[in-house]
């Protein structure tokens, strides 16, 4: 007699079960769309929601920018080696972002989008004083580095990360325990990040619901040209400088690149914040394009602070629109300082109190423009925010794929496999 038991088969996932993060995300973010068009500002409901998954995903922001440079460093023993790797980061940020300022400027002379409208209605704004460059780069230093935590002053707690990884290497052997718990603290933090990331499809369907409730139509008509303009400097950037960049001196293919990080895109168009989206940037970089977790643990962190290509852009356009916009002429000049302001500017905007409007106000003060325009620019900041941020966290991502192969730490059987 078989008396073997027949077990049921068993059920198959749930079709949401099955799909990836980055495909609840799209989700989420397309019934978000269509909720706020069809509700109007009653969408605004659901704005709890979205706040509360911004609340936990800053959560992991400063322990997870500590933990990972800590450890980045202390990955890289050589010294010579880890200032090799600072210098190539640094430079590619920069060059990223030099070219992306140029764009914004020729989107904007292209489009005129500030052409024909009177701001001469503006309401004046209280702009706070944007720090100067020197200051801005002494308050770098931290005199009280749990101040810094405290306060989520990233540069700060960059330097200060960086600093503590080398002493440890210093040290040498008896540094092992420390180095030990933090790669073990490292551990703990991508799994709660995995645990938040999970909250994500909702959070950005109550966030999109909101912010298409709230403005609407009304308020983006009028403001189109600009709009058009920043999202179409972005996408220039992202395909040709980022893009491009990776086939010219990676040979890889950028449809891959593109692919791999389109989940960190998808939050950070969303949540329009950089270091926000830095746990699932290095997952992304990680798991979909072959990054080494050394590199990526130094790269990305440093770059959410100093790789900013799209708010770059995002300063450059908009301030040609407002010179546009009260009939002033600018020359080769004006535009070679507003390049160079929205350079150091950008690298800066981190530490600034208030974010890219009022840094907009130090690149707008730089040329003699009003900033009264900057009320106009106000209304629709979060739509362009939500474009200047996807493209600042794809150059980060670039830049981490670009450092980990001439490093040698690009896991290409990873890039073709996962990045699809």
């Amino acid at each position: 007699m078989n008396t073997s038991v027949a077990h049921a088969p068993s059920k198959p996932a749930s079709l949401w079960k099955r799909l990836q993060v980055w495909q609840k995300v799209l989700i989420g973010l397309v019934l978000g769309a269509v909720t706020g068009f069809t509700f109007g500002e009653s969408a605004t409901v659901l704005l709890p929601i979205g706040k509360a998954f911004i609340s936990a995903i800053k959560m992991l922001v400063v322990p997870l920018i500590f933990i990972s440079l800590v450890c980045g460093v202390t990955a890289i023993k050589d010294v010579t080696r880890m200032g090799r790797i600072g210098i190539k980061t640094f430079f590619a940020y920069i060059v990223t972002t030099a070219i992306a300022i140029p764009i914004g400027l020729m989107v904007a002379i292209w489009l005129k989008p500030g052409q024909g409208m009177d701001l001469g209605s503006a309401a004046n704004m209280d702009i706070k004083e944007a720090p100067s460059i020197v200051d801005t780069l002494l308050g770098i230093i931290p005199t009280n580095p749990f101040a810094s935590f405290a306060d989520g002053n990233v540069l700060q707690i960059i330097l200060f990360a960086i600093f503590l990884g080398i002493a440890i290497n210093l040290v040498g052997e008896k540094s092992d325990p420390v180095r030990k718990v933090f790669d073990a603290f490292a551990d703990v933090m991508y799994k709660l990040t995995d645990l938040v990331i999970a909250f994500a499809p909702f959070g950005v369907f109550a966030l999109i619901a909101t912010t298409t409730g709230q403005y609407g139509l009304d308020v983006l008509l009028p403001l189109v040209k600009v709009i058009a303009g920043v999202y179409i400097g972005c996408i220039i950037h992202a395909i040709f400088t980022l893009g491009g960049g990776l086939v010219l001196l990676t040979r890889l293919n950028p449809i891959r690149f593109f692919k791999g990080i389109f989940e960190a895109q998808l939050v950070a168009f969303s949540t329009t914040t950089a270091a926000g989206t830095l746990p699932v940037t290095m997952a992304c970089a990680r798991d979909n394009l072959g990054v080494s977790k050394d590199v990526s643990s130094f790269v990305l962190p440093v770059g959410t602070t100093i790789n900013l290509d799209g708010t770059a852009l995002y300063q450059a356009l908009t301030a040609v629109f407002i010179a546009q916009a009260y009939g002033i002429d600018l020359g080769m000049a004006e535009y070679g300082m507003i390049l160079l302001t929205a350079i150091l500017a950008s690298i800066g905007t981190a530490s600034v109190p208030g974010g890219g409007l009022i840094v907009l106000s130090l690149v707008l003060s730089s040329v003699g423009l009003p900033l009264e325009g900057i009320a106009l620019v106000a209304g629709i900041d979060r739509i362009l925010d939500m474009a200047r941020t996807t493209i600042n966290v794809t150059g980060d991502a670039a830049v981490s794929v670009l450092i980990a192969n001439s490093e040698g730490e690009l896991d290409k059987d990873i890039y073709y496999k996962k990045a699809v």
